[in-house]
């Protein structure tokens, strides 16, 4: 039975063997919750479509079991993909940005977005949100003077490469989108400070003693919900 430390350097070994799309096809938030999760016999190997069968089989040699088939209810084995965004439909509402995992996606508030090919994972996770779907998919396919003209799929259209440049941009993007969030929050509870400090001229109330009670039930609800966050 793997201990805690054996535990987490198995889940990291088996990070390393995933492709980094973070496309959540697997039924995790991310590569690396799929990997603890596989670390902790929680999950199974054949759970990763990017990675294909030969995903299947680095994670059934890490895990010292018999490799298997993929299974189809997390999708199928396929060529890499890139989005593409319909820059005369896109009305510019970063939904798609947001959604990126690797901040693939450019562009600004009703301004038009456009894929930086090369972060792109292929993870489809902005086809859903886009409201007017602007957002195809492309397959990178194999050159026409290929012995095989059909494209590459799974970790033979992936590389180790580009699995390392997904995996340290999804860690900027994570990062970024913890600050931006922690930012808004500290705003907001600034405002809201500021707020009760003069309640009078932020209130339509004008009796001191209402106005009293109300302050000593705002700080009342946001003494629970700072002991809810502590604990």
């Amino acid at each position: 039975m793997e201990t805690q430390t054996g535990e987490g350097v198995l889940a990291g070994r088996l990070l390393d063997a995933l492709p980094q799309t973070q496309c959540t096809r697997c039924g995790y938030p991310g590569c690396a919750a799929y990997a603890q999760a596989m670390a902790q016999g929680q999950a199974d190997i054949n759970q990763c479509p990017p990675g294909g069968a030969q995903g299947v089989e680095r994670l059934a040699a890490l895990l010292q079991v018999p490799p298997k088939q993929l299974n189809p209810e997390f999708g199928l084995e396929g060529p890499r993909t890139v989005a593409f965004i319909d820059e005369a439909w896109c009305i510019g509402c970063t939904l798609c940005i947001e959604a990126c995992p690797t901040d693939a996606i450019f562009g600004t508030n009703k301004r038009m977005h456009t894929v930086i090919e090369a972060y792109c994972t292929g993870c489809e996770l902005c086809l859903p949100v886009c409201p007017v779907d602007c957002i195809k998919l492309e397959t990178v396919g194999a050159s026409p003077l290929a012995e095989d003209p059909k494209p590459p799929t799974a970790w033979n259209a992936w590389s180790p490469a580009l699995a390392d440049t997904a995996r340290q941009r999804y860690s900027a993007a994570t990062a970024r989108r913890a600050s931006t969030k922690t930012a808004h929050t500290a705003a907001k509870a600034a405002q809201a400070q500021d707020k009760l400090a003069d309640m009078a001229a932020h209130s339509r109330i004008t009796d001191p003693a209402v106005l009293d009670h109300k302050k000593a039930v705002i700080l009342a609800a946001m003494e629970r919900a700072r002991l809810r966050k502590a604990s």
